[in-house]
């Protein structure tokens, strides 16, 4: 795609990066044929092309978001199934990132959704604040039929109970054999609280393998919300303040691995290299960060020799790749390959490639689309008539466990299980 940015705009190295992403198009339009919003409204606008166009707009002519584009930008899942998709290796991610910061820079949304996008950005990455939110919820819960769409929405993502922890809060949970690794765990923000049975399940597996596991208690978010919402500067004090301390640890005690076992954050820590690429302080650490995170699939299929008991029944289980592996940081046979191992039948989904609607804050955000997103999902997911549905992402779990009565838990959960941990207690009945 050709591109007219002048000298002096290209002494701005976002917009440098940015350029050098957009001359990587070549307007075939493969993109659209697997972008779920594209697929549902048909719009240009709403397919990666078009998004490119309006950020090349933006960008090239100085000009400030408007309406019209935020609307477009803000449509956008960071699916990146397109990334997926695109035979020229346009980097959408990171143009998209571009974008909505430039939006929430320029443009003034109206109050209400300032109101909701500052509520989120403040409540969910902080685990006590979302806790407050919970209880709140609670009180609304049996009169929500009376309350307005978008709060009734909202509300069924909300658990009804929070799950009691079975693992006392520390610092180090030390192996249980002799010591073969020392890893660091990302516990998540809002996941630590309403599921923190997938922490659990990943500590004990790690344990019970021979690795160390360490938990650095200043650490709630890995910063991705702020980030997707185009919160620049919110999203940067989490990065940098995360980059320094897994850093230091990292050089004083030895690390590793990082641990994700949410796929939002793990693919987001995996980019601070690139996000702090031009920060002569933060390069190196930054670099080091992102080599050394690994989604929990992915360093239990690398690193260890796991060792799985046969259960008496085997299990027809639906896995369902969240995008943010499958298509942003390109795992997904790990898994697959593990359950497996355990002498169980793994079902890919049909379009298994499309999103199921949660993207983060998407599915509070943009409820109409996602909820065609989750029927979409839902449907596909009944028809292998699994007898519980496996996944690698709590926003995954959330949304389609508001779909569907089909168990649906953590992968980390199952391997945990089926290695010598207790059953997950969603799967009591089976």
């Amino acid at each position: 795609m050709q591109t007219n940015f002048t000298n002096d705009q290209l002494k701005d190295k976002e917009n440098k990066s940015s350029e050098t992403i957009i001359r990587k198009c070549v307007h075939c339009g493969m993109c659209n044929a697997t972008c779920p919003t594209y697929n549902i409204l048909g719009d240009e606008l709403d397919g990666p092309r078009g998004r490119i166009y309006l950020i090349k707009d933006m960008l090239e002519n100085n000009k400030p978001a408007n309406k019209k584009v935020a609307k477009h930008i803000d449509r956008c899942l960071s699916c990146y199934a397109c990334m997926t998709t695109c035979p020229s290796g346009v980097n959408y991610m990171h143009l998209i990132d571009h974008g909505r910061n430039h939006v929430e820079k320029t443009y003034k949304r109206p109050f209400l959704s300032r109101l909701i996008r500052n509520g989120l950005s403040y409540t969910l990455p902080n685990p006590n604040i979302f806790k407050i939110l919970f209880l709140i919820s609670l009180i609304f819960q049996p009169i929500k039929f009376i309350l307005p769409k978008f709060i009734r929405n909202s509300l069924d993502l909300m658990p009804y109970k929070l799950p009691s922890k079975t693992l006392k809060t520390q610092k180090i949970y030390s192996a249980e054999t002799k010591k073969i690794a020392r890893v660091a765990l990302l516990t998540g923000c809002v996941q630590r609280v309403i599921s923190p049975e997938i922490n659990e399940s990943t500590i004990r597996l790690l344990n019970r393998h021979g690795v160390e596991v360490v938990v650095l208690p200043e650490i709630n978010c890995c910063g991705s919300l702020n980030h997707h919402l185009g919160k620049s500067k919110l999203a940067h004090e989490s990065f940098k303040k995360n980059i320094n301390l897994w850093y230091e640890e990292y050089l004083n005690n030895g690390l590793d691995a990082i641990i994700s076992n949410t796929s939002g954050c793990g693919t987001t820590l995996k980019d601070y290299g690139f996000i702090f690429r031009n920060d002569a302080d933060l390069k190196k650490k930054a670099k080091k960060i992102s080599e050394l995170t690994k989604d929990v699939t992915e360093y239990l299929e690398e690193s260890l020799n796991l060792k799985f008991k046969k259960d008496d029944k085997e299990y027809k289980i639906a896995y369902h790749s969240p995008c943010s592996m499958q298509h942003g940081q390109k795992v997904h046979s790990q898994p697959i390959n593990l359950i497996k191992q355990s002498g169980n039948k793994v079902f890919d989904i049909p379009e298994g490639h499309i999103c199921c609607g949660s993207a983060g804050t998407y599915n509070i955000l943009q409820q109409e689309i996602a909820k065609n997103l989750l029927k979409d999902k839902v449907k596909n997911i009944e028809k292998i008539a699994p007898d519980f549905i496996s996944t690698g992402n709590i926003g995954c779990m959330t949304q389609i466990s508001s779909g569907t009565n089909i168990p649906i838990v953590h992968t980390v959960e199952i391997i945990d299980w089926l290695t010598g941990g207790p059953k997950p207690y969603k799967l009591k009945n089976l």
